[in-house]
C-alpha cells in the first residue's frame, strides 16, 4: 500500500513523526513523505529531531503569507507530486491550512484521504480560526477516520460519518511525546537557572489569532498579577514569532523578574521544560493532550475548547480570557494541594502511546476492503 503523508506545519510534524516511522518499518507500507513547509523553520527542526527526510518539499512559505496564498499554493503543488507519486491513500493531519489544501487536491485526483487526529469539534466556525473550519471540511473529504477519543467518533458519528470509516486510536501526539520524553537534555544559560531554582515552575504558551488584542491583555496581565504576588514561582514563555504576541509580551510582561520571555523552543527541550514545570497555561491545542500525559495540570485560556474530554477527566480546566478568572485559576492551584493533586493524578483520556499501531491496523483493514 503506497502511503503519502502531507504535513507543514512543526505540530502537525510532531504528531504525524511517529507514524511516518511507524509506517516506514512496516513493509506492507510504501511511504511517502510530503512536507509543504507551511512553517519552514519550525518544521524543519521537528524533521531533523526525529529523522526525517522528505521525499518531497513543497517550500509554499513566503513573508506575509495569507490563508489564500498558502491553500493555492499547496494544492498547486501537490498536484504535480500526486500526479506523479500516484499514491493509494493520502494521510493529513487535525486542522491545519495545509491539512484541508492536501485533503482537496486529494480529492481533485481522487485518492482516498485519512484524516488524522479527526473529529475533534467547537462547532463555532471561527473559534479557533481557521481551524475549526478547517477541520471539519478536511473531515468532509476523508474516506477513513483516525479520532483520538469516543467523543471525536461521536461529533463525526452526528455529521452522519458511516461508522465503519471511524477508528478510536489515541492521539499520536502522547506517541511522540513519550519517546522525547525519555531522552536527555540539558538546559544551560538562564533557563538552565531558572530550572535548577527550585521553584514552582509555570510554562506558558499564548498565540491564538482570537486572542490577538484584549484577551491576550487579559491573559498576560492575569500572569503579570500571579509573578508580582508569588516571588516563590517562575514564569516561563516561549514567546511566539507573531509580531503581535511579542509587542504585548513585552507590553504586559517584560521587566519581571521571575517571567522569562523567551524564544521559542524546540520540540525536545519544550518537552522537557513540561516536565519541569508546575503547572501550564496554554491558548494551545495539543498541550492539552501531552501535558497530562506529564502529569501536569493545565489552564486553557480560551473561551471553548475541541477537546471537552480533556475538561470532563479533569486533566484540563478552562480558565476563559478574562484577566480575574485566569488569576483565580492559578491561585488556586497554587494554593491547594487538593485542587493541584485532583488535576495532576486524573487520567489522560488520550491514550497510551500506541495510535501509530493502530492507525497501521485500520489502513491494511481499508486496504483489503478496497
Amino acid at each position: 500500500m503506497k502511503v503519502m503523508t502531507v504535513f507543514g506545519t512543526r505540530p502537525e510534524a510532531i504528531k504525524m513523526a511517529p507514524l511516518v516511522k511507524a509506517l516506514k518499518k512496516d513493509p506492507y507500507f510504501e511511504t511517502i513523505v510530503c512536507v509543504t513547509a507551511q512553517h519552514r523553520e519550525m518544521l524543519d527542526q521537528v524533521l531533523d529531531l526525529f529523522n526525517i527526510k522528505p521525499d518531497y518539499d513543497l517550500n509554499v512559505m513566503k513573508k506575509g503569507q495569507t490563508l489564500s496564498m498558502i491553500t493555492s499554493d499547496v494544492i498547486e503543488g501537490l498536484d504535480k507530486v500526486l500526479n506523479e507519486a500516484k499514491p493509494d491513500i493520502v494521510l493529513v493531519h487535525g486542522d491545519t491550512t495545509t491539512s484541508f489544501a492536501a485533503a482537496l487536491s486529494a480529492f481533485y485526483h481522487q485518492i482516498p484521504v485519512g484524516h488524522v487526529e479527526a473529529g475533534l469539534r467547537t462547532f463555532d466556525k471561527y473559534s479557533p480560526y481557521p481551524e475549526e473550519m478547517n477541520r471539519q471540511m478536511t473531515g468532509r473529504l476523508s474516506d477513513i477516520h483516525f479520532s483520538p477519543t469516543i467523543r471525536n467518533k461521536e461529533n463525526l458519528l452526528r455529521e452522519n460519518v458511516a461508522e465503519e470509516k471511524i477508528y478510536i486510536t489515541g492521539n499520536t501526539v502522547i506517541d511522540a511525546l513519550l519517546e522525547v520524553a525519555n531522552t536527555k537534555y540539558d538546559f544551560d544559560g538562564e533557563l538552565g537557572s531558572v530550572l535548577s531554582s527550585g521553584k514552582k515552575l509555570i510554562s506558558v504558551t499564548c498565540h491564538r489569532r482570537e486572542n490577538l488584542g484584549e484577551y491576550m491583555a487579559n491573559i498576560f496581565q492575569a500572569l503579570a498579577d500571579i509573578a508580582k504576588e508569588y516571588k516563590d514561582v517562575e514564569i516561563v514563555y516561549p514567546v511566539h514569532l507573531n509580531p503581535l504576541v511579542r509587542d504585548a509580551a513585552d507590553k504586559y510582561l517584560g521587566g519581571l523578574d521571575n517571567v522569562h520571555l523567551i524564544e521559542p523552543l524546540t520540540y525536545q527541550p519544550f518537552t522537557k521544560l513540561l516536565q519541569a514545570s508546575y503547572l501550564v497555561v496554554t491558548d494551545s491545542g495539543g498541550i492539552q493532550e501531552e501535558a497530562p500525559a506529564l502529569g501536569k495540570p493545565v489552564l486553557v485560556v480560551r473561551k471553548e475548547t475541541e477537546r471537552p474530554e480533556a475538561v470532563e477527566a479533569g486533566t484540563v480546566k478552562l480558565s476563559g480570557v478574562e484577566r480575574k478568572n485566569i488569576y483565580n485559576d492559578i491561585k488556586d492551584l497554587l494554593d491547594n494541594k487538593q485542587s493541584y493533586d485532583k488535576m495532576a493524578n486524573a487520567v489522560n483520556p488520550y491514550g497510551d502511546g500506541k495510535a501509530s499501531e493502530r492507525i497501521l491496523k485500520a489502513l491494511k483493514e481499508f486496504s483489503i476492503g478496497k
